[in-house]
Order: structure tokens, then sequence, then C-alpha cells
């Protein structure tokens, strides 16, 4: 089959690789649709060194739908079989470790140990290719009213729920999206789908304009101050919820200033750099500040929610490339060419 293969940092190429098989409970599947995702851009300048991936040659790739062409031993049991439509997730966790059985399988404590758990497209060969195989918990089922392009986006929007629920916003309440990327346009929606009363996202550029179009309330922090901006919106009290989608160390400070008392921040966000914060007010108010990673159990809830368009992933969808063009795909993807948001790649 033919793969994008990373064989060292800013090195890949598309290559003839050999199809995968799939073992007891897992299934191989034709990739339909598979988006670029901002950790893949990371991963292939080499920002994750022996981490992400932990070697070469390595297949990046996460985010992705299409049909199963073969079932493993024991997946029929679960009832898969071939020709189903079915939208992939990155964690293939253990199933074993008190994590595991607690639900929050995305802090699984085997992560990376061989035989006990893959992260399919970080540490383990993912789905930039023709052909993929995922253990039977890291598919879940593409309902036939969405497209193989809006099933690639199931799991992004399953991450955005995930940092919405780790926010954990009440309906009524003031929410604040730092960085209109994907992850945080979805994470708009999704807070909105917990009852946020108002939904205020910082940025700048077309991607900004890109959450206006979408309903936010925006600030555009290259022209005004943001904590000055977000604290005047809330009548100088501050926002219940800051989802931190940005990963950047400004908008960690900001997360914390702009935040109510008994406010709390969850961030999806993964700085590469070292974050300074001041942390008085965070033990004086009362702050919360949250982790959120990859999802835990979401991809099951946000289908339903994408379907009924309550999360709308097709918004996101700007460009579309067939595998082999991979590098102008990436290319257009990390300079956001004519307004990049969401490439989807067709094998």
């Amino acid at each position: 089959m033919k793969a994008v293969v990373v064989t060292e940092p800013n090195r890949f190429s598309i290559e003839d690789v050999a199809d995968p098989e799939p073992g007891a409970f897992e299934v191989k599947c034709q990739v339909r649709a598979v988006t670029i995702c901002g950790t893949d851009s990371h991963l292939l300048r080499g920002d994750y060194p022996e981490f992400w991936p932990p070697g070469f040659p390595f297949i990046p790739g996460h985010e992705w739908a299409g049909e199963i062409v073969e079932v493993g031993p024991g997946a029929e049991l679960l009832g898969w079989k071939t020709g189903d439509r079915v939208a992939g997730t990155s964690h293939d966790a253990c199933g074993y470790c008190q994590k595991c059985v607690e639900g929050r399988y995305n802090l699984c404590e085997n992560y990376g140990v061989p035989g006990l758990h893959h992260q399919y497209g970080h540490n383990y060969q993912g789905a930039f290719a023709e052909f993929v195989v995922h253990g039977a918990k890291a598919v879940f089922p593409l309902p036939d009213e969405l497209s193989f392009d809006e099933g690639a986006l199931l799991d992004p929007a399953s991450i955005a729920l995930h940092t919405a629920n780790r926010g954990g916003n009440r309906p009524g309440d003031t929410v604040v999206v730092f960085g209109p990327g994907p992850i945080g346009l979805l994470a708009a929606d999704c807070a909105r789908s917990r009852g946020a009363g108002k939904v205020i996202v910082v940025g700048r550029g077309s991607r900004l304009a890109k959450a206006a179009q979408m309903g936010s309330d925006v600030v555009d922090y290259t022209s005004e101050d943001p904590v000055v901006a977000i604290r005047q919106a809330t009548a100088g009290l501050g926002t219940d919820v800051v989802l931190e989608c940005a990963g950047v160390p400004q908008t960690y400070q900001w997360s914390l200033e702009v935040l109510r008392k008994g406010g709390r921040v969850a961030s999806v966000g993964i700085p590469v750099e070292d974050v300074k914060l001041s942390l008085q007010e965070l033990v004086l108010y009362e702050f919360e500040l949250v982790g959120a990673r990859a999802s835990a159990g979401e991809m099951v809830n946000v289908t339903p929610l994408v379907v009924k368009g309550h999360i709308r992933v097709g918004e996101l969808i700007t460009h579309h490339f067939p595998l082999v063009d991979f590098a102008e795909a990436i290319d257009t993807f990390n300079e956001r060419r004519d307004g990049a948001l969401k490439i989807i790649l067709q094998p």
C-alpha cells in the first residue's frame, strides 16, 4: 500500500509498504479520509524527540474514517463485520490498569508498553496510508448521516468535547476560548452544547473571523488587550471557564488573568516551551487549572451532536488533497494558505 513514511525529522516520502494484517480483536480498514492535525505537524518537525514517534521509519496520522475490509479473530464477537463504516481514534489502551478501569483510558498507566498500549499515529503506526489496522477499542460506528470527511473529524470533535467537559461549564456560564484553530472552534461549539450563555474566542486573522461566523463573540488580541476586553464584557467579574486551545505561554498567562473567582481553566494546548505563571491568585481565588488529554469515551457522545448539527465539523473542512500530494497538503496546513483549517487527505 501507499503510505506517508517519515524517516527523520523534516524528511518524509510516499512509499510502498507492506499491507498491515489484523491480529486478535483488531480490524483492518480502508482509509477513505484522514485529516492533518497540529500534532502531526509537530511530530514531522521532531518537536517530541523519541516520544512521538519513538523511532523511525514512522507513519503518522490519527484522525480518519473508512470501511472495515478484514476482521481479526475475536472482533466479530463485538459485532464488527466487513463493510462497516467506522471512525478511528488514537488511543488503544490496555483496558486493565486502574485508570482504564475507571474509564480514563487516555491516561493508561501502561502507555507505550509493547503489547499493552498503542497510540496510533503517535507511538504506533498511523493512518496516513491506504489501509490501517486498529484495535476494536479504537474504532467507532460512523452513522450513515455523516460522510467520511465528517467522520474523520469525529476524533478532534471528541477531544474538543473532552476539553469542554474538563472545563465543566454550566448552563448560562461565560466561556472564553483561547486559540481559534480547529480544536478551539469545535470547543466553542461544545461549550454551547453544554449550555454556555456566552462564548468569547480570542485570536486573530481569518480563524478569528471564522469563530465570529460560527456565532462566538470575538477578541482580536492584536488590536486590544484581551484581559481588559474580557473583563469589560463580564462586568468586571471575569469568565467562569477558560478553554485553552493554543498551547503558548502568553495564552496560559491570560487564561488565569481573565478568570472569575472560583473559575476553571481546562488546557488542551501542548506547549513546546516552558511557561512562567504567577500562582498567588490561584490560591487566593481558588482557581482551577486542569489538563485535557485526547478524549475518554467522548467519541460515543460527540457523534449524535455532530449528526444533529450542534457541533459543526463540516464548517472546518477547507481543502482536499490526494495522499500522494501530502507534501503540498502539509505546507498548506503549516502556512495556513487560503484560510486552511482542516485538510482532508484521500488515499
